[in-house]
């Protein structure tokens, strides 16, 4: 078997579905096996993929163990040559795993490999390639001294904007949402550290790889990661979970670093925890006295003449009655995509592709080469009757 692919999720069952909806379209030409851990879901997740995808492994923890256990769990199962890491808000172009696996195939040095991740708003998420952490870079980083100077060498250290997102470079961390990787090399370097519960466990076998001699490599082969745990990224638990995490890595990896170096790493990851809470404990009090301005979605929509009446029954079901437009549409009449087409129609929130017109290769494109700022995509699945956002899923 060449590759076994790994998805842990929890109630993220209409992501999870156009995630397998894309994965196996870019399985078809590859001998694979795809293993899902549910870990807990309340959402019926269980029948509702069994139903829609029986050929998926499934396992279900009735407790949640966590995201790094639930990949241990399958990851002692898996019997391709190749394993791949995915996340369930994931939608992947049908090129793609062949396109990593020719990779790995010319470069036996390669430890892991990531690739180039959109969100959902087609922007670059720079958490693609990282640097191996150091007391500086989390500095210039934790600081927001990085973004305000992304291309100046002093201060890219942490997500190594001066290398170009075009073009394949070795990097030393890469990032979980996509994450392959030879069985025999996991095998040799050892499974996820069940000691990061939760984030830092990418950075964690990242560094173990490079430690046993592997290089890993950033490949420029888009994918988007709706990153829909953004809403969390504020919150209090996120605040604590991560920089937890960063103490938990140090203090694994101290033999790296003298003392001096120690201490200042530290004192950062304490400076900016501080900082955090405060500016979270700021939000909340300043938005008990602001008044909630809800966005309303508005969708421009690209669909086949036959999911025309779906989509409006859909639309109407969840009470989004806002002056959507419909455009009868197939993949090669309208190449353009709408970066054109919306220009002169203002107000849209979201252009909405027709999984049933459109491969999933060509939406990432029209996506990524979209100049219009806060568009994001939506995909329906006529066959699944779901409209996947990043911010929300309608059924």
């Amino acid at each position: 078997m060449k590759l076994s692919v790994v998805i842990v999720h929890s109630n993220e069952k209409y992501f999870l579905a156009q995630c397998l909806h894309s994965l196996l379209k870019a399985l078809q030409p590859i001998s694979a096996e795809v293993i899902v851990v549910d870990n807990a879901s309340t959402d019926d997740s269980q029948s509702y993929i069994k139903r829609l995808f029986p050929q998926v492994r499934y396992i279900y923890n009735t407790d949640n163990v966590g995201f790094v256990c639930a990949n241990n769990q399958a990851l002692h199962l898996c019997q391709g040559d190749y394993i791949l890491l995915l996340h369930p808000d994931t939608l992947l172009p049908e090129d793609n795993i062949q396109q990593v696996i020719r990779f790995f195939d010319v470069h036996s040095e390669a430890g892991v490999c990531g690739v180039k991740m959109h969100a959902g708003n087609g922007y670059f998420l720079p958490e693609s390639k990282r640097r191996y952490p150091s007391a500086s870079a989390y500095f210039w980083h934790l600081s927001g001294i990085s973004q305000i100077f992304p291309h100046q060498s002093w201060f890219d250290d942490f997500y190594l904007s001066r290398y170009s997102s075009h073009e394949v470079h070795p990097v030393s961390v890469l990032a979980s949402p996509y994450m392959m990787m030879r069985r025999d090399t996991i095998e040799k370097t050892g499974l996820f550290d069940e000691d990061f519960s939760v984030y830092g466990e990418d950075l964690d076998l990242s560094c173990r790889m490079e430690e046993a001699g592997y290089t890993n490599y950033y490949l420029p082969y888009p994918i988007l990661h709706y990153k829909n745990d953004s809403a969390k990224k504020l919150s209090t638990q996120y605040i604590r979970s991560v920089y937890g995490a960063m103490h938990t890595f140090f203090r694994k990896r101290s033999y790296r670093y003298n003392s001096v170096t120690r201490v200042m790493q530290h004192a950062s990851i304490h400076m900016q925890y501080g900082m955090k809470q405060a500016a979270e404990a700021l939000r909340r009090n300043i938005s008990q006295f602001m008044p909630v301005h809800q966005l309303i979605p508005r969708y421009f929509i690209f669909a086949h003449e036959d999911s025309v009446l779906g989509i409006r029954k859909l639309l109407k079901k969840n009470h989004l009655n806002g002056p959507h437009h419909i455009m009868i549409a197939n993949e090669r009449s309208t190449a353009q995509g709408h970066d054109i087409v919306i220009p002169g129609k203002n107000g849209f929130t979201h252009v909405v592709y027709d999984s049933r017109v459109f491969s999933y290769k060509k939406m990432l494109d029209l996506l990524t080469g979209c100049k219009l700022q806060g568009v994001q995509l939506g995909v329906y699945h006529p066959q699944y009757h779901i409209l996947v956002t990043p911010g929300k899923n309608y059924f």
